[in-house]
C-alpha cells in the first residue's frame, strides 16, 4: 500500500480475503467497502467516476471486482488524475483472467497478494496445531475451525456444490455442472500423477482442448495446481507431461469421499495426499521460486524441485515417520544435484541427516526455511 495506488488481493472464494480486508480497514481513518455481489452496493457505483470522486481522500475496497471488468478502465484513469497510493483494494477470486485486465488497465499502478486458506506456518504458532486435524480437513477457515469432522466435511461439500453450481457461472463459464464435479473428482483420483490429456478425454467423452480448458478453468480458481517437469541435459529420457494437484487437502479428501484420518490412513491416496499437503505449503512460502518436479522414464524421481537463480533445492514427501527410499531417489539425486534435500515426514521430532545435503524432516521445521 506504501508503493502502489492499487492493491489486488487474489485467492479463491472463502479463504479469507474478505474478512483481512474488512479488519484492517478497522484501523484506517477513512475507508469504504463495496460488494459488488450486493445489488445495493453495486449501484452505488452506477456512476464510478463521480463516486470515486466523491471519496477520493478514502480507501475504497471493491469486492469481487472479477463482476465488473468495465471499472478497470475507469479506476485507471482515476488513478492517473491522483496517483496516491494504497488507495484501491480489489479483491478477487479468478487469477488468470483478472490478472490479465489489471496488469493490461493498471500496469504500474497495482501490486498483486495472493491469499490462500490457512497454511501450516501461519498455523503452527498457535498452541493447539493439531497436524493430522489440518491435513484432513484442509485450510479453509470455516472448514478448520468447524466444531468437528462431520461439520467440517459438510462444510466441504457445500462449498465445491456452490463453487461449481453458482460461482463459475457467475464468472462466465457456462458448463455443466455434473460434468465439472465428475472432472474435478477424476483430477483428485489422479492426485500427484502426470496429466494423461487423451485418457481424461476419452473418460469424459470430450476433446483434449476441453480438458485443457477445464485443467485451466480450475487453476485461474486456485482449485487445481499444475507442476511442470524440470528439464536438464542428462543421457536418460524425461518425462514431459506436468503433474496435477487439488491444492486443499480438505477438499481433495471430500472428492475421495475420505471422512475421517482412519479412512485416510488406510486409503490409496494416503501418500499423493501428504504430497500435495507438502507441496501447497512449500510453494505458498517460496513464491519467489520456480517449482517443478523430476522424473526419468526409468522411475528416478523427485517429488519437489526449487530453483532460485544458481541454487537447487530437492524435496521429496514420504507419509512415514520411517520413510524407505529407493534407488531412483538416490539415482535423481544425482542427476538433479541440488545444493540440499528435503525429505519431508508426517512428524514434529527433530530433523537428522541420512547422507550429507540429505535430511529427513517434518514439515514444520521446513517452512521455516523458506
Amino acid at each position: 500500500m506504501d508503493i502502489f495506488p492499487a492493491i489486488a488481493v487474489l485467492g479463491p472464494r472463502q479463504c479469507g480475503k474478505s474478512t483481512l480486508i474488512k479488519k484492517m480497514s478497522e484501523k484506517w481513518r477513512d475507508s469504504i467497502y463495496i460488494d459488488l455481489q450486493n445489488q445495493e452496493d453495486a449501484y452505488k457505483l452506477s456512476e464510478p467516476a463521480l463516486f470515486f470522486e466523491n471519496n477520493s481522500n478514502k480507501i475504497i475496497s471493491l469486492d469481487e471486482i472479477q463482476l465488473m471488468p468495465d471499472l478497470f478502465s475507469i479506476l485507471r484513469s482515476t488513478i492517473d488524475q491522483n496517483r496516491k497510493n494504497g488507495r484501491f483494494i480489489l479483491l478477487g477470486s479468478a487469477s488468470r483472467d483478472l490478472v490479465q485486465r489489471t496488469s493490461e488497465s493498471l500496469a504500474g499502478r497495482i501490486g498483486f497478494i495472493h491469499l490462500t486458506p490457512f497454511t501450516a506456518g501461519e498455523l503452527i504458532n498457535e498452541r493447539e496445531f493439531d497436524l493430522k486435524r489440518f491435513w484432513l480437513r484442509g485450510g479453509f477457515p470455516d472448514s478448520f475451525l468447524a466444531k468437528n469432522d462431520d461439520d467440517s466435511e459438510i462444510w466441504r461439500e457445500q462449498f465445491i456444490r456452490t463453487f461449481i453450481e453458482r460461482d463459475l457461472p457467475q464468472l462466465g463459464f457456462q458448463i455443466p455442472a455434473l460434468q465439472l464435479r465428475r472432472f474435478l473428482t477424476m483430477c483428485a483420483h489422479s492426485q500427484g500423477q502426470l496429466v494423461n490429456l487423451s485418457k481424461l478425454a476419452d473418460s469424459m467423452a470430450v476433446t483434449h482442448p476441453t480438458i485443457r480448458r477445464y485443467i485451466d478453468l480450475f487453476e485461474q480458481t486456485f482449485v487445481l495446481r499444475t507442476l511442470e517437469p524440470l528439464e536438464i541435459n542428462v543421457k536418460k529420457r524425461l518425462v514431459k507431461a506436468p503433474k496435477v494437484y487439488v491444492r486443499d487437502s480438505g477438499l481433495l479428501h471430500r472428492l475421495l469421499s475420505i471422512r475421517t484420518f482412519n479412512d485416510l490412513l488406510g486409503n490409496p491416496a494416503f501418500g499423493s495426499s501428504w504430497e500435495g499437503l507438502v507441496i501447497e505449503n512449500i510453494l505458498t512460502r517460496a513464491s519467489d521460486w520456480n517449482a517443478y518436479f523430476f522424473r526419468t522414464s526409468t522411475g528416478d524421481e523427485l517429488d519437489l524441485i526449487l530453483e532460485k537463480g544458481k541454487e537447487r533445492i530437492a524435496i521429496e514427501c514420504k507419509a512415514s515417520t520411517a520413510p524407505k527410499l529407493t534407488k531412483g531417489f538416490w539415482r535423481a539425486v544425482q542427476l538433479v544435484k541440488p545444493r540440499i534435500t528435503y525429505v519431508v515426514v508426517p512428524t514434529e521430532e527433530e530433523s537428522f541427516a541420512l547422507k550429507e545435503n540429505v535430511w529427513v524432516i517434518g514439515i514444520n521445521e521446513l517452512i521455516h526455511k523458506f
